[in-house]
C-alpha cells in the first residue's frame, strides 16, 4: 500500500518513492483493543523469521504495551518512548533479540502516559528512522482509536493490515478506523485550491452537489479534468488496505471480510484485499499464557496453519535473507 507523506513544501511523497530500498514496512491496526493486534504482529513475525528473513516488531502502542510478552521477551529497559521523549536518537540502539531466531524487538514500555505520542516533527524522523533499519521486515502494532500518530503509522507502511473480530463493535470500529485513515491520507494528498474546496465541501452531507460518500468526492474532481486533481485521485486510489479476520467460528464469520471489502469498495471506491481469516482456538490463550506465538506452541493447530498463509501472502516474492533459518512446518489448508 503506498502512502502520502509530506515533504518540506508541503507536497505528498508516497513512502516508497522516499525510501527507495530498505525494510518494508507492514502495520497492523484496527481502531478496537482487544481483536487480536498484538497476536497477529507476533505470530505473522515468527512465520516471517522462520522462513529466513530479518524481522523487527515494533510496539507502537505506547499506553498498553504488551507485544513483548507475547513474543516472550522480557520489558527492556529501553524503549520507543524513550524515542519519542528524545532520549535516545538511534532507533537501531532499541532494537533487542527476542527468544525467536531471526526476531527482533523494539519495545513501546515506560512510557510517559501524561504525553505517550510523538509529535508530528518526531513521528516524521520515527517513519524515516525504520525504513533505515537493518531488517527485511519491519511490523508495527499500533494502538487502538483514531489518533493522528496511530493513522500515520498506518498510511506510512507498505501493507497496512485492519485486523477485525466478528463481532458488532469491531466491526463498527474497523469501518470507524478505514474511515479516519481515509481521510487523513485525503488530508495529507490535497493539493490545488479546486481539490481544497471540493473536499471542504464534500465534508457537509448535505452539501449542494450531492456528494455523499467519499467516492462521490473522488467522481467530482475527477469531471474536474485538472492535473492537480489527477493526482490526487490516483493517490486516494492507491490506498489498499488488507482486511484479516480473527477468532473465526462459523461460515458467516469468514464471510465478514469479503463484507467489509464490498463496503470499502461501495463506500471509498478503494480496492481492500481479504488477506485472510484466523479460527477460533483455545491454544490462543494458551500460548500467550506460555509466552510464545501460537506458531511455536501449537504449530500444526489450524490457526497455526492460516497464520502461516497470512505471512507467506504478506511476504509475496521476496527472497529470504542469507540467514540460517528453522525449518517452517508444512501447510495445511488454504486460507481466502
Amino acid at each position: 500500500m503506498t502512502s502520502p507523506r509530506s515533504t518540506g513544501d508541503g507536497k505528498p511523497v508516497t513512502a516508497r518513492a522516499a525510501a527507495n530500498a530498505g525494510a518494508r514496512i507492514i502495520s497492523v491496526g484496527g481502531g478496537k483493543g482487544g481483536v487480536g493486534k498484538s497476536f497477529m504482529v507476533a505470530n505473522v513475525a515468527t512465520c516471517l523469521a522462520r522462513a529466513g528473513h530479518r524481522v523487527i516488531v515494533v510496539d507502537c502502542d505506547l499506553e498498553g504495551a504488551n507485544l513483548h510478552t507475547v513474543v516472550g521477551a522480557h520489558a527492556p529497559v529501553a524503549s520507543l518512548a524513550d524515542f519519542v521523549a528524545q532520549r535516545v536518537d538511534d532507533l537501531g540502539k532499541l532494537v533487542f533479540d527476542t527468544p525467536i531466531d531471526g526476531l527482533q524487538l523494539i519495545a513501546g514500555t515506560h512510557a510517559n502516559l501524561s504525553e505517550a505520542q510523538p509529535t508530528h516533527l518526531r513521528r516524521v524522523r520515527l517513519m524515516r528512522a525504520l525504513r533505515r533499519l537493518q531488517a527485511d521486515f519491519v511490523i508495527l502494532d499500533l494502538g487502538a482509536g483514531v489518533h493522528s500518530a496511530v493513522l500515520d503509522y498506518f498510511l506510512v507502511a507498505d501493507d497496512g493490515l485492519v485486523v477485525c473480530s466478528p463481532e458488532p463493535t469491531s466491526v463498527e470500529n474497523a469501518y470507524t478506523f478505514l474511515r479516519a485513515a481515509f481521510y487523513r491520507r485525503m488530508r495529507l494528498a490535497m493539493v490545488g485550491h479546486g481539490v481544497r474546496k471540493l473536499v471542504t465541501t464534500a465534508m457537509d452531507q448535505r452539501n449542494e452537489h450531492g456528494m455523499r460518500t467519499p467516492l462521490d468526492l473522488l467522481r467530482e474532481i475527477e469531471s474536474i479534468d485538472s492535473a492537480d486533481g489527477a493526482r490526487f485521485v490516483q493517490t486516494m486510489r492507491e490506498f489498499r488496505p488488507r482486511v484479516v479476520i480473527n477468532n473465526v467460528r462459523t461460515a458467516e464469520d469468514i464471510k465478514l471480510g469479503f463484507a467489509v471489502c464490498s463496503v470499502c469498495r461501495k463506500y471509498f471506491g478503494i480496492d481492500a484485499e481479504y488477506l485472510g481469516y484466523v479460527n477460533q482456538d483455545e491454544d490462543v490463550r494458551l500460548s500467550v499464557a506460555n509466552r510464545k506465538p501460537l506458531v511455536e506452541y501449537r504449530p500444526k493447530s489450524d490457526a497455526s496453519i492460516y497464520l502461516q498463509r497470512i505471512a507467506r501472502k504478506l511476504a509475496g516474492s521476496r527472497p529470504p535473507s542469507q540467514r540460517v533459518a528453522a525449518s517452517a512446518p508444512a501447510a495445511g489448508s488454504p486460507a481466502p
